[in-house]
């Protein structure tokens, strides 16, 4: 054989292996295939090409690995039995740029399905591989290797303390400031799932200066860049006062606030969930958010909204309100009430009416005029209407009777009060009647109105064990008017009355 047909021979068997993963790379791109190649062996036929003398066929071969991986558990856990990670790993340190890419998204696509998975990352030595990758100069290999490490860091918060230990979060955010949208983007994504986890994984990442740089990302007109940028400082926020504080401290409001009537819904979400991880820890926050017009612009995004999209805005609402009688006054003050009403009319899904039920519990335990304002919205029935719906989740039925409970101890709204008088199962009828006999001995106009709307028969028709606190505030009630005009109401009375006309003897 020539020297000529030799080299022919080594071309066709180059070309033939690289015909090989190309074809691999493009079947595993299609999820139709992917069982296919799986029961083909495909996995260890990739396994030899990725230390292939030709750098495009290793490069090819870790792409088609990264799809299979990508694709399912299963195919990730194969590429780990296949003792491919370490093969990968140690190339990363001395591979071209676009291997190194390739080889990023490989670990990715290991990482993502689990922490038992991204732990194989992390136990062969990926976590410091991939810290190397953002000390290059290409920004495609940074972003690559920052979306592998914000996958290995979701998971939890162990995963998490091997990115930061392994020197990651001072290069994530010099990332921010590189000039490449897409890296700064999935810089602000991975800090924003190392920081989640603890406070003391939140306190490191502050510790490096994120909280500045990310702050002047919030006008940047990249929708899904202030996405992940409001997201980052919510995970901030949310672990401590002092961590919000700092947040707050570097004047991201009330400039934030514009972007709640943002273009991008997740966007306008992220900032609703930024306001209710700031308020939520003290009066102080709170004030220092609705000085800035904050319950106008939330009530607003609440209307505009809906489905999941609405939950950071509602709670938001119940956590001001908590705080205070001030705060959830100023909620009211801001037509809140009426918008959580139509919250609990619009939404099907239990976990939003219990949110909102929670929160309109919030607003109207603190005093009589608080429970007046969520009786005059109607919403004392709809809350005893969820708590009695056997098909309402535990959670809404359990918050729905907390909040009725706390409301209706406040409540001296007596048509508001009164439709409960009706339906109500005995726990929470002894609370309504409760009030009635608070209020009543002191209203006159409220005694007339509780007779002429049968609110005084309705009470007659209860029955009550002797001598039990709900018989108490009864007779409380029928001390309130005179004793004839209690005894007319009694069931059985009229009959009684027919009775005796019945025996009448006239003169």
């Amino acid at each position: 054989m020539s020297q000529r047909q030799i080299i022919q021979v080594f071309e066709q068997y180059q070309k033939s292996r690289m015909q090989f993963v190309q074809t691999v790379a493009d079947l595993a791109s299609r999820p139709i295939n992917i069982e296919i190649l799986q029961n083909a062996g495909v996995m260890s036929m990739l396994r030899p090409l990725l230390l292939d003398v030709v750098p495009s066929i290793q490069q090819t071969a870790a792409l088609a690995l990264g799809r299979l991986a990508d694709h399912s558990d299963d195919l990730a856990e194969a590429v780990v039995k296949e003792d491919i990670l370490p093969q990968l790993v140690q190339s990363l340190v001395s591979q071209n740029r676009f291997y190194k890419k390739a080889a990023a998204f490989v670990l990715r696509a290991v990482a993502k399905h689990s922490p038992e998975l991204a732990q194989a990352v992390v136990a062969c030595g990926g976590v410091g591989a991939l810290v190397l990758c953002l000390e290059e100069f290409d920004p495609g290999v940074k972003e690559a290797a920052t979306w592998a490490l914000g996958y290995i860091a979701r998971h939890n918060a162990m995963l998490s303390q091997s990115v930061v230990d392994a020197g990651a979060v001072p290069l994530l955010v010099l990332c921010l400031l590189e000039p490449e949208i897409a890296l700064k983007r999935i810089a602000a994504s991975t800090l924003s799932d190392i920081c989640k986890h603890t406070p003391e994984l939140a306190q490191t990442v502050v510790d490096t200066g994120a909280i500045a740089h990310l702050a002047q990302m919030i006008l940047n007109p990249d929708a899904k860049l202030k996405r992940q940028v409001f997201s980052a400082l919510s995970q901030i926020s949310k672990h401590s006062v002092s961590l919000a504080e700092m947040v707050i401290e570097a004047e991201i409001f009330p400039a934030a606030l514009a972007s709640l009537r943002d273009q991008d819904e997740y966007v306008r979400k992220n900032v609703a969930t930024l306001m209710r991880e700031v308020v939520k820890h003290s009066p102080e926050l709170s004030q220092l958010i609705i000085n800035y017009g904050a319950l106008s612009g939330v009530i607003d995004y609440v209307n505009d909204c809906r489905g999941n999209l609405r939950l950071p805005g509602i709670m938001m609402l119940g956590y001001v309100a908590a705080h205070s009688e001030t705060l959830a006054m100023a909620v009211i003050i801001s037509k809140g009430v009426p918008q959580l009403g139509l919250c609990l009319a619009e939404e099907s899904e239990h976990h939003i009416k219990a949110a909102t039920v929670w929160s309109i519990g919030q607003i109207g335990h603190h005093t009589p005029e608080h429970a007046k304002a969520v009786a005059t919205a109607h919403l004392l029935p709809k809350l005893l209407e969820f708590y009695m719906d056997a098909s309402s989740s535990e959670d809404l039925q359990a918050k729905s009777k907390k909040a009725l409970k706390s409301i209706l101890q406040k409540c001296t709204h007596v048509p508001g009060l009164e439709p409960l008088l009706y339906d109500a199962p005995s726990n929470i009828l002894k609370h309504v009647v409760c009030q009635f006999s608070k209020v009543l001995p002191h209203d006159s106009k409220a005694r007339r109105l509780f007779v002429t709307s049968g609110g005084l028969k309705k009470v007659q028709e209860i029955e009550a064990e002797p001598g039990s606190a709900l018989q108490e505030h009864i007779n409380a009630i029928n001390g309130c008017f005179p004793e004839e005009l209690v005894r007319y109401y009694t069931p059985g009375y009229s009959e009684a009355l027919l009775e005796r006309l019945d025996n009448y003897q006239s003169a």
